[in-house]
């Protein structure tokens, strides 16, 4: 089990006395400025907490799965929890969720917040906004299992479960050439994300099986992943003030499905007819006008794979070397 630094590890690492480090952090006047300032520049580094609990947790579990995602209104993550939950509470777990709303700086306070409350491991699915990964695999490395769903990185030798966004993508792009499409635009996610890679893939590969030409300029990301309406409205704007503009737009992303469809009502958009498809478990996405082919993940499944992933890594008595990543396929609806 992940174990955050405690005051003899500091006292262990700048060669003090705990009862020097433990006035040093508490401020006491008879600590000189210059230890104070070395004390709680290392404490900083290694996100030392204080903890009150941590003498009563020392070798035990805590029972309890941390659980971090982009947004807890999303229909796909709150399914997803659900699968979580339902694995964690049958076990014995309580679960702790945060949401991060796509924000770098919040998923890594509320995944070190996780971690200091002595979480026996970590699900994650990651923010659009993160390409550092240095903070997970410090605390991956010092001990605290950790989990991939959806989200995914390589960054992290671990269990992963995802989808299969690239034939996902592939079965949604091909559905809107069957309608007749030949000038399919694309809304995507942050690029750095592996969900916005996969659907980028299925596209181009739908694309390149009907001899349709791959045109950049029909391609817009949204780096906010759908958290920002705004930047959904205007990468829309775009699109339809294109000269040559789309017949149709593949959504990559279940948020931003919801968002285009709220732009197009908002400014009361004359989309001439334009087909959409996207990626959405919504579960009122066939009421939605206009009406979207869409590609609905199997969240609930992956989060009870996810949490069963992470018990496995909780409870070896062995350390676990060899990893698995599992794709879930997904299934096409056309309204």
């Amino acid at each position: 089990m992940y174990k955050p630094a405690t005051i003899k590890d500091i006292a262990a690492a700048l060669n003090l006395s705990p009862s020097t480090v433990s006035r040093a952090l508490r401020d006491g006047y008879e600590i000189s400025a210059e230890t104070k300032k070395t004390v709680v520049a290392y404490a900083q580094s290694v996100n030392y907490k204080s903890n009150p609990n941590a003498l009563g947790l020392k070798n035990k579990r805590s029972y309890s799965i941390g659980i971090v995602v982009p947004e807890l209104a999303n229909s796909f993550f709150s399914q997803a929890i659900a699968g979580i939950e339902s694995v964690a509470y049958e076990k014995g777990y309580h679960t702790i969720i945060s949401q991060t709303h796509d924000s770098t700086e919040r998923e890594s306070i509320n995944v070190n917040h996780l971690a200091n409350r002595s979480v026996d491991g970590l699900l994650i699915s990651m923010s659009s906004g993160t390409t550092d990964y240095d903070f997970l695999t410090r605390l991956n490395k010092n001990g605290l299992p950790i989990v991939f769903f959806d989200r995914i990185i390589d960054e992290i030798d671990t269990f992963k479960v995802t989808s299969d966004n690239q034939s996902g993508a592939f079965k949604a792009t091909g559905a809107l050439v069957g309608m007749d499409c030949r000038r399919i635009a694309l809304l995507a996610s942050a690029p750095q994300l592996s969900i916005t890679n996969e659907r980028l893939a299925g596209y181009k590969e739908a694309l390149s099986h009907h001899h349709i030409p791959f045109s950049e300029s029909l391609v817009r990301y949204c780096y906010k992943g759908g958290s920002d309406y705004q930047e959904v409205e205007d990468a829309l704007k775009e699109l339809l003030a294109n000269t040559d503009k789309p017949d149709a737009i593949f959504i990559g992303s279940d948020s931003i499905s919801i968002c285009c469809i709220r732009a197009i009502k908002n400014l009361g958009l004359d989309t001439g007819g334009i087909k959409i498809a996207g990626f959405s478990n919504s579960d009122v996405v066939d009421l939605l006008q206009p009406s979207i082919i869409y590609v609905r993940q199997r969240a609930f499944e992956m989060g009870k794979i996810a949490v069963e992933m992470l018990l496995k890594l909780i409870e070896s008595r062995y350390p676990i070397t060899e990893f698995e990543t599992r794709v879930l396929d997904t299934e096409l609806y056309c309204p």
